[in-house]
Order: C-alpha cells, then sequence, then structure tokens
C-alpha cells in the first residue's frame, strides 16, 4: 500500500506538469483550430532554455522560467506571423504542415548547435513527507508552478479584457472581428501563450528528467493524448486529463516494465476514442 500512495503521489505531480503542457495545446486548438505539431519543439525549447540560463548565467532553475515564459510568448507569437497567419483561413492540412515545417527547422537547428547528447540539471530539494508519502521536493515544487501557471491562465481569460477577446474569437472569430476585435493580434496571442506553456511546462520537466534536442516527440505524444482525454479545446480537461494519465502512469510503474507504460496510456486513448470521443470533460454531440 505504501508504494501504491507513493507512485500515485508522484504520478499525480508528473500529471500537473504534463496537464500543463497540453493545456497549451488545446488552447491553440481551441481559439485557432490548428494541429501544433511544433508542440513538442516548444517543450524542448523550454528545457534548454533553462537549461542554458542555469549553467551559463548561474540563474536558479526556477527563476530563469520566468525568462523563458516570457521568451516563449514572444517567440509563439513571431512564429504565428511568419508561419500561420497567412494560412490560418486555409484548409487544416495547411496549418499542420506549417507548424510541421516549423518543428523540423527547430529540431534540426538544434541538433546542428547542441547535438544530441543529454543533458540534466541537478536541483536537488530532498525529501518532502506528508504522512505514508513521500514526495521529491523538486516534484512537488514543480507540480505546485504548473497549478500556480494554470491558475494564472485561467484567471487571464476569465477575469481581463484580453482573455475575453480570445474567448469571443475562439467562439466566433468573423463576429468577434464585427464588434471591432483585432482577432489578428488576438490570434499571434492565443498561439503565443499555448507555446508559453508549453516551454514553461517543457522548463520544468528538465529540472527533473535528462533530456536531448529530440525529447520534445514523446511529450507531444504525451500531450495529445491528454487533449483527447479530457477534451479538445478545453483548457481545464487538459489539466484532468494530465492528472488522471499521471496518475494511471505511477501507479502502473510498480507493476509493469517501463517500456509497456506507453502501451498502457494509449489502450487508455484508443478507450476514450471508442466510448466518450469528447473526452471526459468534453461536450457530448
Amino acid at each position: 500500500m505504501d508504494v501504491l500512495l507513493n507512485s500515485g503521489a508522484d504520478g499525480l505531480m508528473l500529471g500537473l506538469i504534463y496537464g500543463l503542457a497540453a493545456m497549451g495545446l488545446t488552447l491553440i486548438w481551441g481559439v485557432m483550430r490548428v494541429v501544433n505539431l511544433a508542440h513538442g519543439a516548444a517543450i524542448v525549447a523550454g528545457m534548454f532554455g533553462v537549461f542554458l540560463l542555469s549553467t551559463s548565467l548561474s540563474l536558479n532553475p526556477y527563476l530563469s522560467l520566468v525568462a523563458v515564459a516570457v521568451a516563449g510568448l514572444a517567440l509563439g507569437m513571431v512564429v504565428y506571423f511568419v508561419a500561420l497567419h497567412r494560412v490560418i483561413d486555409a484548409p487544416e492540412l495547411m496549418t499542420l504542415l506549417s507548424t510541421y515545417a516549423v518543428s523540423l527547422i527547430a529540431i534540426g537547428g538544434g541538433t546542428l548547435v547542441f547535438s544530441t547528447t543529454p543533458r540534466s540539471l541537478s536541483v536537488a530539494l530532498g525529501l518532502v513527507a506528508i504522512g505514508p508519502v513521500q514526495i521529491l521536493g523538486s516534484r512537488l515544487v514543480s507540480a505546485v508552478l504548473s497549478l500556480a501557471a494554470a491558475a494564472l491562465l485561467y484567471l487571464f481569460l476569465y477575469r481581463t479584457r484580453l482573455g475575453t477577446y480570445i474567448r469571443a474569437v475562439a467562439n466566433n472569430r468573423a463576429a468577434a472581428a464585427l464588434v471591432g476585435i483585432d482577432t489578428t493580434r488576438v490570434l499571434a496571442l492565443s498561439f503565443g501563450l499555448g507555446i508559453m506553456m508549453a516551454a514553461f511546462a517543457g522548463g520544468l520537466i528538465g529540472t527533473l528528467f535528462p533530456f536531448t534536442i529530440l525529447s520534445g516527440g514523446s511529450h507531444e505524444l504525451r500531450s495529445f493524448l491528454i487533449v483527447v482525454l479530457g477534451g479538445l479545446g478545453n483548457p481545464t480537461g487538459a489539466l484532468v486529463g494530465g492528472l488522471v494519465l499521471g496518475l494511471v502512469e505511477g501507479l502502473a510503474t510498480p507493476f509493469i516494465q517501463v517500456s509497456w507504460v506507453p502501451v498502457l496510456e494509449f489502450t487508455l486513448l484508443v478507450a476514450i476514442l471508442l466510448l466518450r470521443p469528447s473526452g471526459l470533460l468534453g461536450k457530448r454531440s
């Protein structure tokens, strides 16, 4: 029982981080109807951003996350205007191919500069005991920061004027334009926010696990799985989906080999698609 409690708690901590990354992916889909295949590259950018700031400038990794978030927002808005703005109203395949091209450019350039040598950040915060459960301090801090970032995104979307504009554009872009909302800037901001969330989550993951320039692929697949679990276009659903996936992963790890965990996760994905295609928090059609 102690093993299950510790594994479950560990899985929930990771699930919050996975959910945060998926929130960026589902936000972009919900507002823009764009399948962002550069999501994995954004996660890796966050990993390397925190790594470089921590090792080159001796910044605390968690303080580096602030700079990574700001840079992710700016980079995402630039990518929107360069790669997506001209094809935003084209068939969805065009935007998918556009973001895929951005991903290939990022991976190719990153491999040229950093090679595929594994990197890691040493963040040791000891153990935190909560009754019989012992949690790594680094994972607890990362989970708390993920929850705080998700709460800030919620407050931004539902308590600010810009957030209202984003929700209006997501509901009906043409109607939003008719009432005077600058939809181009809102779309750019939305894509920037999605990249920012992915980069922030990537920075947190980089404090927990070794990574390479090619690490984004597995995290991108996990984010897509979580988005389907929670419901397409639903940021809250993404967070819930991340918790569900993290819990499943944590509880399964003591009983099966780590290499079989992805099989279990994608079996869960197939089950959700068959039983509830709209996701756990999605609306039934």
